[in-house]
């Protein structure tokens, strides 16, 4: 009941949880401070991480972390496509500590490695 009576409140947050994770990767946070967390977001909008997370899941069917991550893939593919950067590079400005687990997460996700992805779209 506590997120439905507070549906402006919870669009505002989530914009700037959005506004705040288009801004992580934008600049050298990544690159310096490593991989975004859900207690990062929390404090920026002032929330407590679990109160943060139940809304987040509320208002987006996902966690936060989920929600991180399809933010980390799309920044990655973008990064693939529109610079010369290799694979290491670009893990390391997302905030990867090893490139490995950065080529992991994105076969995951995309079902593909990231070499393979940018071979496929340079194709098209």
């Amino acid at each position: 009941r506590q997120f439905i009576t507070r549906k402006v409140v919870n669009r505002d947050i989530l914009t700037k949880f959005e506004n705040e994770l288009d801004g992580y990767f934008e600049g050298y946070t990544a690159a310096v401070n490593g991989l975004p967390t859900v207690k990062y977001f929390a404090e920026k909008c002032f929330l407590s991480p679990n109160y943060f997370g139940d809304l987040i899941k509320k208002s987006t069917g996902k966690t936060p972390q989920e929600y991180i991550q399809a933010k980390i893939i799309d920044t990655a593919k973008d990064f693939l496509l529109g610079t010369d950067k290799t694979v290491s590079q670009i893990a390391d400005d997302l905030g990867f500590q090893y490139s490995q687990h950065f080529n992991r997460l994105f076969k995951r996700n995309v079902g593909m490695s990231p070499n393979e992805y940018r071979k496929a779209q340079a194709m098209k």
